[in-house]
């Protein structure tokens, strides 16, 4: 008995249940990670985007709308991946001086999922008619990119500060 072939619909579907279960997920890691910020400007900026990431998750409900379908999540291994990732490294580097460099690190790489994941959404309720769809995701998706270039320029910041107390910081510059 021959199964029936999976269309884009399907893909779109069971993407957006991937995502929904990402956005909730990050909602959790960002209030996490304000809390392990030491940085003031960082944590402030996990718990900005937290609030950002939990209306998020509403967009993401109004498409399961458009859609006709529940408002389902599909568990995301590569979400299980950077959560996990995120837990080793504040472990491994939490109250350190790299810490909170860390933790920029391990947001943007979430960033960078979900910039990918909206993109791709996008794209597809574009190609599959979802005009209002297609609306609500690239709302999200310039989010997570402004959520990446500040997070970039924090990072830089942080990343030169906890140079400067690292040892051999200073190799290669005149004293």
């Amino acid at each position: 008995m021959a199964t029936k072939q999976k269309t884009l619909q399907d893909a779109f579907y069971e993407t957006l249940k991937d995502v929904y279960y990402a956005e909730k997920q990050s909602v959790r890691a960002l209030k996490k990670s304000a809390k392990a910020a030491e940085h003031e400007e960082l944590r402030q900026a996990f718990e900005t985007h937290a609030e950002e990431s939990a209306t998020q998750v509403e967009r993401l409900q109004q498409v399961f709308e458009i859609l006709g379908r529940p408002a389902r999540a599909k568990t995301c291994e590569a979400m299980q991946g950077l959560t996990a990732e995120m837990e080793e490294d504040l472990e491994d580097f939490g109250g350190g001086p790299a810490a909170d460099a860390v933790l920029a690190g391990c947001a943007q790489a979430v960033e960078h999922y979900e910039i990918a994941r909206y993109g791709t959404l996008k794209t597809w309720a574009i190609q599959l008619g979802y005009k209002d769809a297609a609306k609500l995701l690239d709302e999200t998706l310039q989010e997570e990119k402004k959520t990446d270039q500040l997070l970039s320029q924090i990072a830089e910041r942080i990343n030169v500060e906890g140079a400067a107390g690292s040892e051999g910081a200073g190799e290669g510059k005149a004293a």
